[in-house]
């Protein structure tokens, strides 16, 4: 049987009813947390190799996820990667660097 485009779209509607994401992304500006976490001091980077640090907005949601599904860092990484409501959350697509 081939997936229809309209299914995928129910789908996604379906799951947005019932995701307590979607609702807290929509409650909070993550945005107005960046003038905050622009003030945390960065260790100064020895040379330009190596991966660029990640967004500190991306971060401190990652870090909001972890604490309210009580997650370790290694499992988060894992749910990051497996949970569509995580990555939606965090504004990545599946392809993104985690």
């Amino acid at each position: 049987m081939q997936p229809s485009f309209f299914g995928l779209d129910d789908r996604h509607r379906k799951l947005n009813e019932r995701d307590p994401l979607v609702a807290l992304r929509k409650l909070i500006d993550w945005e107005d947390f960046r003038c905050t976490l622009n003030k945390i001091p960065i260790l100064p980077r020895r040379s330009n190799a190596g991966r660029r640090p990640f967004d500190k907005v991306l971060m401190f949601k990652a870090l909001v996820l972890q604490h309210l599904y009580n997650l370790s860092d290694d499992e988060l990484e894992y749910q990051i990667r497996d949970r569509f409501s995580f990555c939606r959350f965090l504004s990545l697509n599946p392809e993104d660097r985690t």
